[in-house]
């Protein structure tokens, strides 16, 4: 009974002061959440006090619980005495346990760190997916044929120069010295061998220097990554190019293998002044393959990568040779050559040969390229041209030209000229289209169109005796108008009845007007047509005074036909064009125009013009081993022009001066500056080849009419140096109109 008297007592609540009472809410240190739990309290005998009646009633059980976790609370709140104490102690053991603040720090910046790595890797994978897939498709990836190079050859097989988008051949990594390839991985992309496309070392070194510099000093792309670009991408410096780049950098890795990406790399990198690949920036710098550069021209190509036009051999040496050494360091470090070929390059440094931008063979290969479609189309792989040009006779040419420019350019007025050399069979066998191809790229020799002067006067003679007259045919050299246009020679002078002979070597305007008259304007134009000219011809009377415009190439081929005995020919410079492997695109074949002139007036007219050289305008032109030749001095209206046209039996030349401008000269004339040339260039031409005759001359009987004494005539006095007046207004002949036999023998006994 006491027992279940005891289960019945019920404990009630009180409000007393001094009551520990469980409903007692006010807050104490132990409430709060870093606040220790004390051992004991005064809870203890409430706990005791609710067992009774957590046995009577199960629900009782949770509310005594509850009682007794509030009592346990309520029980420190006493002040003072042995719990207070316990509270300071168990307060102060507490904070020496728990963590630093600088500990708490590092754990929440761990923490954070890693969410924070965590979301932007998923935001960078998140950008290169979105940028990637403004990419093609996967299956359509693949490198890109490099842009075809067309190697131009002389006849003898000697580089003349390399054309196309590259402007090299391309070269197997076998093929070059490994000091080459190894000097761009030594400067580029150390760990190139290593890495899988990407360097995160270079790339983490790169931005920590960016960051501290505050600018961009370093770059952290790799070779493959470079090559990415170049070979798919535009180079605009964007996020977009960037990620694709990086994309297919991966690709390229998992394609290729590290010698393909270095050769592809190799072969496509541009390095200033029009040079992609490393064959090329050699031939341009140093005027060789890229199988031969040395250790010192290996390093200083490879210094170009980082600034090919900064670090440029040819505008900035000494920029260029600073950075040479930095990289032949960097391949002595990484063991790829030794001290001792470190120090003998450094003694040694690369020197550039400038001749690669001032060769007048650029001049024959700029021709060749613009007339290549016309024979195989488009071009879709390396090919080689082989060309008709002599490489002796090409420099002859251009020593001769250059040389008589650096002497009479500043005396003479003249800042321009032209060569061109042709054989019998109308091969081009030297062009130079200017004084220095560097400073200007125009082919004169072949596209510029100038007066000639009395060089055209051949073709007038010519018609004459296709009409009938002959070299000892007399006509009158004195005053004459003709539809009210009067011509005078340039000596103002007149020597009164002249042979054709006579009159032709010593250029005299008077009789060849009287000859045009004779057989017609249109006559003297069929036959310089015939003859080989291609441009337009004024067809009225001043033409045989060389009015009409046309470009050396053309004058000279028409020139050929007295050379070989009357054949005309097409003037030509590619013989043969085939692919790297030997296969003929194309391959010339034809015998030209056929016979355009008789081989009787082809022996006249070499009779009459081999006078020229040997006592008329173009006595300064005569060869010194004495071989025969043929030629006619040009000079145009106001000494704008001035022209030597001459042959042998196996050569034929003609050369120009005068300025771009068409300014006039200080009085340049054909016999003075071009005769000299043509001497000198045809002097080293014809080095080593046989003596050939003129055609037709040996048989004929040679009469020259003997110098005579100008007769004095009263002449008003007209312009300068064989004078080119306006055309006559309604006076000559109508096209093809020819004089008849009557008229021919009138005037061969002096009359108009």
């Amino acid at each position: 009974m006491a027992t279940k008297a005891k289960r019945q007592s019920r404990i009630e609540p009180t409000f007393g002061e001094k009551s520990s009472s469980l409903l007692d809410l006010r807050l104490g240190p132990q409430d709060r959440s870093s606040a220790p739990s004390g051992k004991k309290s005064t809870s203890s005998k409430s706990r005791k006090a609710a067992k009774p009646a957590a046995k009577k009633k199960a629900p009782a059980r949770k509310t005594a619980k509850n009682q007794t976790t509030k009592a346990k609370n309520s029980s420190g709140r006493g002040r003072g005495g042995r719990s207070g104490a316990k509270r300071r102690s168990t307060k102060r053991k507490s904070r020496n346990q728990s963590p630093s603040w600088f500990g708490r720090l590092i754990k929440r910046g761990a923490y954070w760190s890693a969410v924070l790595g965590i979301w932007g890797f998923i935001a960078v994978v998140c950008v290169i997916v979105y940028y990637a897939a403004f990419l093609p498709p996967t299956s359509e990836w693949q490198v890109p044929a490099r842009p075809p190079n067309v190697k131009i050859v002389s006849s003898t097989g000697q580089l003349i120069a390399n054309r196309g988008d590259t402007g090299g051949e391309a070269v197997r990594l076998e093929q070059l010295p490994p000091y080459l390839p190894n000097a761009v991985i030594a400067i580029e992309d150390r760990r190139f061998r290593s890495h899988f496309g990407i360097d995160p070392i270079g790339l983490t070194r790169a931005m920590f220097t960016n960051l501290t510099t505050g600018r961009l000093v370093q770059g952290g792309s790799t070779l493959t990554q470079q090559l990415a670009k170049n070979l798919f991408l535009e180079p605009d410096r964007t996020i977009k190019r960037k990620i694709q780049e990086l994309v297919l950098a991966f690709w390229l890795e998992a394609e290729y293998s590290k010698d393909e990406i270095l050769e592809m790399y190799l072969n496509r990198v541009y390095l200033g002044s029009g040079a992609y690949g490393v064959d090329a920036a050699a031939r341009r710098y140093f005027g060789k393959s890229a199988r031969l550069l040395t250790i010192a021209e290996a390093a200083t190509i490879a210094g170009l990568l980082k600034a090919p036009s900064r670090y440029s051999p040819a505008r900035n040496p000494d920029l260029a040779e600073d950075r040479a050494q930095l990289v032949l360091a960097a391949m002595h470090e990484e063991n790829y050559i030794s001290a001792d070929e470190a120090k003998n390059a450094l003694a040694a440094p690369a020197k550039v040969v400038r001749r690669y931008t001032t060769a007048s063979e650029n001049y024959v290969a700029d021709w060749v390229m613009d007339v290549l479609p016309h024979f195989v189309g488009a071009i879709e792989g390396d090919i080689i041209v082989d060309t008709t040009i002599d490489p002796k006779m090409q420099a002859a040419a251009e020593s001769a030209l250059r040389n008589a420019l650096a002497e009479n350019s500043q005396k003479l007025g003249v800042s321009q000229g032209a060569v061109v050399t042709l054989d019998t069979a109308g091969a081009v066998k030297a062009l130079v289209g200017g004084a220095d191809y560097s400073k200007s790229q125009f082919n004169r020799a072949v596209y510029a169109k100038r007066q000639p002067g009395s060089a055209f006067k051949p073709f007038v003679y010519l018609a004459a005796l296709e009409n009938g007259l002959t070299p000892q045919t007399i006509r009158q050299d004195q005053p004459i108008t003709i539809g009210g246009w009067s011509p005078k020679n340039y000596t103002k002078e007149h020597y009164g009845p002249v042979t054709l002979t006579r009159s032709l070597s010593l250029s005299l305007n008077t009789v060849a007007a009287r000859l045009a008259h004779e057989v017609g304007a249109g006559t003297v134009a069929n036959t310089a047509k015939r003859m080989g000219v291609t441009s337009d011809l004024k067809r009225n009377l001043s033409l045989a005074l060389g009015t009409s415009e046309v470009t050396p190439l053309e004058i000279a081929s028409a020139y050929v036909p007295f050379s070989n005995g009357g054949y005309g020919v097409f003037p030509h410079v590619i013989r043969r064009i085939k692919t790297v492997d030997g296969k003929t695109l194309y391959s010339r074949s034809g015998d030209g125009r056929g016979r355009v002139v008789e081989r009787r007036d082809v022996g006249n007219m070499n009779l009459m013009m081999s006078e020229t050289l040997l006592t008329g305008t173009g006595r300064k032109a005569r060869l010194d081993s004495g071989r025969p030749a043929g030629g006619k001095t040009g000079t145009s209206q106001d000494f704008r022009d001035a022209w030597f046209i001459g042959y042998t039996g196996n050569l034929t030349t003609a050369v120009w001066f005068g300025n771009d401008n068409n300014s006039p000269t200080k009085k340049a004339t054909g016999g003075n500056l071009p005769a000299i040339v043509w001497k000198d260039a045809m002097d080293k031409a014809h080095e080593g080849l046989p003596v050939a005759d003129l055609p037709g001359v040996p048989n004929l009987p040679v009469a020259v009419a003997a110098p005579r004494k100008p007769v004095p005539v009263a002449t008003s006095v007209g312009s300068g140096s064989d004078p080119i007046p306006p055309a006559p207004v309604g006076g000559g002949q109508q096209d093809g109109e020819r004089r008849g036999p009557l008229n021919l023998l009138r005037n061969l006994f002096g009359g108009g």
